[in-house]
């Protein structure tokens, strides 16, 4: 009786703990859903958008460009990878040079000019007189480059005296002899610039000592590609234009070193940057209107042609200013 005692105590203990047992599997859920909030609390922050990049703003317009054949290179490569992050913005460019382009950017046909030199008070007098006004940007230093064929095997260097005695107004010169004795008697087929380009009126000042100064009887191009087949095609040529357009056709063109005092000096990236190839180094210029600048795209351009577009100017052949002048060029943005 003793023992059916103790063995009703022991099965109402067991049923006690039975009972217990069967309440602790529906509070350890939510122990577990607990322990389980824990890891999402510590990811949430990976993947909250106050943690990451506002995502881009889609912007669309035109963009319309015109100017320097030497600038357009640089300008073609920035506007291919701008349109590949803003599809909708479209940006046509023309190549009527530098001239040709300012005459468009006064009257308000385009809202960029490629220029490869600054530009002339006369034309910004104009520019003012239409109610154009302007930004000036520096994007890059070129070599302008004087070349030949390159089976020309005994032109290795020029003086600034022989360029000027070959392409001043006046010029007597019709054959390599002409300009030294010990060189073949053979005509000298001349390719440049044309007047409406940067390039000419660089080439003329700097070359003749007058803007516009030069021969007539030479073969003229605003577009260098034309001026590159010209040469590449006469193996007694001689032709002036930006380095770039020699950098992409060396197989078929070489580069005169300039002595312009100091002893002939080649163009190339380090040379033009350094001021050495002297007096042919030059600045080149983006300008934009003012009107244009004001609309969110055409700001959005000039500020990826200044920071992620620098990495493009030296991969088509042009010099990069040094990061500290891109930043005051940036600053010009406001």
């Amino acid at each position: 009786m003793k023992q059916n005692k103790w063995i009703a105590a022991l099965l109402l203990v067991m049923a006690a703990m039975l009972a217990f047992a069967a309440c602790s599997p529906a509070a350890a859920p939510a122990a577990q859903a607990e322990a389980t909030k824990a890891p999402a609390a510590e990811v949430a922050p990976a993947s909250a958008p106050e943690a990451t990049e506002e995502p881009m703003v889609a912007l669309s317009g035109d963009i319309i460009i015109d100017g320097s054949s030497t600038v357009f290179p640089i300008t073609e490569a920035v506007a291919e990878e701008f349109r590949m992050v803003h599809p909708g913005v479209n940006i046509p460019i023309g190549i009527s040079g530098t001239g040709g382009g300012f005459k468009k950017f006064i009257i308000k046909e385009i809202d960029i000019n490629d220029a490869s030199r600054p530009i002339k008070d006369s034309e910004a007098a104009d520019a003012a007189a239409n109610g154009v006004e302007f930004v000036e940007f520096i994007i890059a230093y070129d070599g302008l480059s004087v070349i030949v064929n390159v089976q020309n095997d005994f032109v290795d260097s020029l003086t600034m005296e022989e360029l000027n005695m070959i392409w001043k107004p006046d010029s007597t010169v019709t054959t390599w002899k002409d300009v030294r004795p010990e060189w073949p008697d053979e005509k000298i087929k001349l390719y440049g610039a044309d007047t409406d380009s940067g390039t000419f009126d660089y080439f003329t000042e700097e070359v003749n000592g007058e803007t516009g100064a030069i021969r007539t009887d030479f073969t003229p191009s605003a577009d260098d590609n034309v001026l590159v087949q010209g040469v590449a095609g006469d193996k007694y040529a001689l032709g002036f234009f930006g380095y770039s357009y020699y950098m992409e056709n060396t197989d078929k063109l070489k580069a005169v070193r300039i002595d312009s005092g100091s002893g002939p000096v080649e163009p190339t990236f380090e040379t033009i940057k350094d001021g050495s190839y002297s007096p042919l180094s030059r600045p080149l210029f983006l300008y934009v209107t003012t009107e244009a600048l004001a609309k969110e795209h055409v700001r959005a351009f000039i500020t990826y042609y200044l920071t992620e577009g620098v990495a493009l100017i030296s991969q088509v052949g042009y010099v990069p200013l040094e990061d500290a002048l891109y930043a005051i060029e940036l600053a010009k943005l406001g």
